[in-house]
């Protein structure tokens, strides 16, 4: 599922980086579009914590409701204030949002980095 295949790739992309995974809901009946969009969006947002974040851990949140999938992705690397300059890492996540209607936000969080995506269920 949608959990164990980004754990895997977390210790993949991001080996020296702790993950923390947290889960809510039931992701099992996913539509393959969103749990796609999902994967490439949290997986990008890993690898561009440890490559611009100077953090030492991650804190993934996936969150199904009855209408759409929330994810969050915070580092607690060094606080950036400002728009970040968007990169390809970015546009692709934002692309993939778009595609199946959803909406994502990217730049500096209170902690650090911060994505947080909100896609949704009915694609």
């Amino acid at each position: 599922g949608l959990a164990g295949a980004v754990r895997r790739q977390a210790a993949a992309v991001a080996p020296d980086l702790g993950v923390e995974l947290e889960v809510t809901g039931d992701l099992s009946g996913l539509p393959a579009a969103v749990g796609v969009a999902a994967y490439r969006i949290v997986v990008e947002a890993l690898t561009n914590a440890a490559r611009h974040s100077g953090s030492d851990t991650v804190t993934a949140a996936l969150s199904a409701d009855a209408g759409a999938l929330t994810i969050e992705v915070h580092d607690r690397g060094a606080k950036r204030q400002g728009r970040w300059k968007a990169g390809v890492g970015m546009s692709s996540m934002r692309e993939r949002a778009a595609e199946i209607g959803g909406s994502i936000e990217v730049g500096p969080g209170d902690t650090g980095g911060r994505v947080r995506a909100r896609l949704p269920l009915s694609v």
